[in-house]
């Protein structure tokens, strides 16, 4: 109920909201995510969950292709990882050189200073989850073949980099924990309660009130008055429930 509120208020504010989350694999990101937006507008809630860049978008500025993802006014834009893939993954995996990572995170501030200076209300999330959390999810990915597409080749090659995933994630805390786009984190080692205490602290960050809507009165239908229904073959499927 409360997210629908804070939904109408952007909405009717014009507001500019950005929610970044990051963790480890396994942490539970994705499915805080859908706890966020299961019963709200994906019209005003929209989920950012980019693929590896293509060749193009490799020749192109780094972060490029995540700016256009930001919200306009009446929107919130929810990033399931985002441009700090540069700060971890990337990283680690050897995907950029650590100079490339290092220039991220020396502009990385400047950036979210700008956009924070246009409007955009930007919270900042990480999930952190214990490595015996991560092992019993992962395995339970393995053995279960409703999630074994959450499992990625990347996801295996990592799981023994915890060190350097810890040491990455310190570095970027260090330069891109600021007081205008600061990181907050969230244990997530029980799933409930860390969707029930990310959405209770997403609601205190965002000031919204409740916007009175004029009260609802259905019309009187009309029916076989002004148009019949021809007497169609519909393909209707089996009801096999």
């Amino acid at each position: 109920m409360e997210l629908v509120k804070l939904q109408e208020w952007v909405k009717a504010e014009g507001l500019k909201v950005c929610i970044v989350f990051e963790g480890r694999d396994g942490a539970g990101k994705g499915g805080v995510i859908k706890a966020i937006t299961e019963r709200v507008s994906p019209r005003v809630f929209r989920v950012v969950a980019l693929p590896a860049p293509t060749e193009r978008e490799k020749t192109q500025m780094y972060g490029q292709r995540y700016i256009r993802h930001l919200p306009a006014g009446g929107e919130v834009a929810i990033f399931d990882r985002s441009w700090y893939n540069r700060a971890g993954v990337e990283r680690i995996m050897g995907f950029c050189t650590e100079e490339e990572a290092r220039h991220f995170l020396e502009v990385a501030p400047t950036f979210e200073k700008m956009m924070v200076d246009s409007g955009i209300i930007l919270i900042k999330y990480w999930l952190e989850v214990s490595q015996e959390e991560q092992t019993r999810r992962l395995e339970d990915r393995i053995d279960d073949g409703r999630k074994i597409w959450k499992l990625s080749p990347t996801d295996i090659e990592s799981y023994n980099r915890w060190d350097d995933y810890t040491r990455a994630r310190d570095e970027m805390f260090s330069a891109s924990d600021t007081p205008w786009a600061p990181w907050y984190v969230a244990r997530s080692d029980d799933k409930r309660r860390a969707r029930l205490n990310i959405i209770t602290h997403l609601l205190s960050r965002v000031p919204y009130k409740k916007v009175v809507h004029d009260k609802v009165k259905l019309p009187k239908r009309q029916t076989g008055k002004r148009y019949k229904s021809p007497d169609y073959p519909f393909k209707f499927i089996p009801e096999t429930y």
